[in-house]
């Protein structure tokens, strides 16, 4: 059985020649777009929507979805802190803690799909809503400073180019970390087994079934796996913001949701590629970052992001039928 990523059609350019094109508008309206450090900031602010993109993308090619990324990355978030700092926890056994937490919540999203066979969006509605509820009862609602800073290392900058004759350029390794796992799991889809079957479940999973694939077990281990991306996420958001804060992530799950789709991987499965996720979570970036250099008002950028969604969506339709 071959993976629809061996064969790479030609739709899989739309996202790159988006962003493209998206780079060279705003490079024509503001000075300040097109600088190394503002394209190094505009990596940093998607990081962790990046992160969450990747479990997302997993999920949506098994034709499933999950709103609950974002508060379970939270939760996450606020367990990790809470650990190190209220209860003197090992910081990096804190951060192990927090993990569990998120890819347990992946798990029973996993479970209560493949068990119960409710729909994925009932089930990480319901999630979104525990998980939600759980952040703001055990941490009152409120911020967790004074981190130790093994759990802010992530948010650590260094500078590149100033040896090479251009302009000194911050990276955070928090944009490093992205770009490593993007690889590792496009190179895990591409090349592996596991990759190729949940690609077949997402294409066809009775037909998977009837060819010795477990499906339920693939769904499980999908679900779990994109709780840990998730609990990655939130030390990523952690480090970036120096503080555990339960509010983080209520509209993280509909910008992850957004990167995916506009990376062109399909709402009904079986069809994308990793890194379109990641080139649909810069997509969002670069607006935000570019209307703002313009001064255009946040309400905008959301319209906006909203309408491009609806196109993307509408262009993957219109794909489906054309393939007919």
């Amino acid at each position: 059985m071959k993976s629809s990523t061996r064969n790479i059609p030609w739709g899989a350019l739309g996202p790159w020649l988006a962003l493209l094109a998206t780079c060279l508008f705003f490079a024509t309206q503001t000075e300040r777009f097109l600088t190394a450090q503002n394209l190094s900031l505009v990596l940093q602010q998607v990081m962790v929507v990046g992160v969450l993109a990747i479990g997302q993308t997993l999920i949506i090619l098994t034709a499933g979805i999950d709103l609950s990324c974002g508060m379970v990355m939270a939760l996450g978030g606020v367990v990790m802190t809470k650990f190190a700092v209220n209860y003197g926890m090992d910081p990096y056994l804190a951060i192990l803690c927090g993990l569990a937490v998120t890819t347990g919540f992946g798990l029973i999203n996993g479970l209560l799909v493949t068990r119960v066979k409710l729909p994925p969006f009932i089930v990480t509605l319901g999630t979104l809503n525990i998980a939600f509820a759980i952040t703001q009862i055990y941490s009152k609602a409120q911020i967790i400073p004074n981190l130790p800073p093994e759990l802010t290392f992530l948010g650590n900058t260094f500078v590149i180019g100033n040896s090479m004759g251009f302009n000194a350029t911050e990276v955070s390794l928090g944009t490093i970390t992205m770009l490593v796992l993007y690889v590792l799991a496009w190179r895990v889809l591409r090349d592996t087994a596991p990759g190729r079957h949940l690609y077949a479940v997402g294409n066809a999973p009775e037909a998977a079934r009837l060819t010795g694939i477990r499906v339920d077990r693939v769904l499980i281990m999908v679900y779990a796996l994109a709780g840990l991306f998730y609990g990655i996420a939130a030390l990523l958001s952690v480090a970036r913001t120096g503080v555990g804060d339960p509010n983080a992530g209520q509209t993280e799950n509909l910008d992850a949701i957004t990167a995916v789709v506009l990376g062109g991987t399909s709402l009904f499965g079986g069809r994308g590629i990793i890194l379109g996720s990641l080139v649909g979570a810069v997509i969002v970036g670069v607006f935000r970052n570019g209307l703002t250099l313009m001064g255009v008002a946040s309400v905008y950028q959301t319209l906006i992001t909203g309408i491009l969604v609806i196109l993307a969506v509408a262009a993957d339709q219109m794909s489906r039928k054309g393939a007919r």
